[in-house]
């Protein structure tokens, strides 16, 4: 299978694994809860380790934009959905940017080039 493609799996992975992380975060109640606050350490954990495999194939830059970009955008999703958060205009905005973003550094940028 191609390397890049692995890679590109892990970040995948680990970006899921970070925004899992921060929910179990939110949940703990400031590491008050046991349960939530040891999932949130071993999700964190595990998503660093994944990323850490991404950068086998991944650039840096593009690697960590997509991870925070990506988890943050997925975050404030949850937010909204399980949280209750809302949002203003100005946040919306926000967020639609740094999807644009990543897209991009992944889409159009030459960094992202892979040998």
């Amino acid at each position: 299978m191609n390397p890049v493609l692995i890679a590109y799996g892990a970040l995948g992975a680990a970006i899921t694994l970070e925004v899992a992380g921060t929910t179990f975060l939110a949940k703990s109640e400031q590491f008050t809860r046991v349960g939530p606050g040891l999932a949130c350490l071993v999700l964190y954990a595990a998503s660093f380790y994944c990323l850490s495999l991404a950068l086998k194939s991944v650039p840096l830059g593009i690697a960590y934009a997509s991870w925070g970009g990506l988890g943050i955008v997925l975050t404030a999703l949850i937010g909204v959905f399980v949280f209750k958060n809302s949002f203003d205009w100005a946040a919306i905005v926000g967020i639609v940017l740094i999807v644009a973003g990543v897209l991009i550094m992944n889409l159009l940028s030459n960094t992202a080039t892979h040998g």
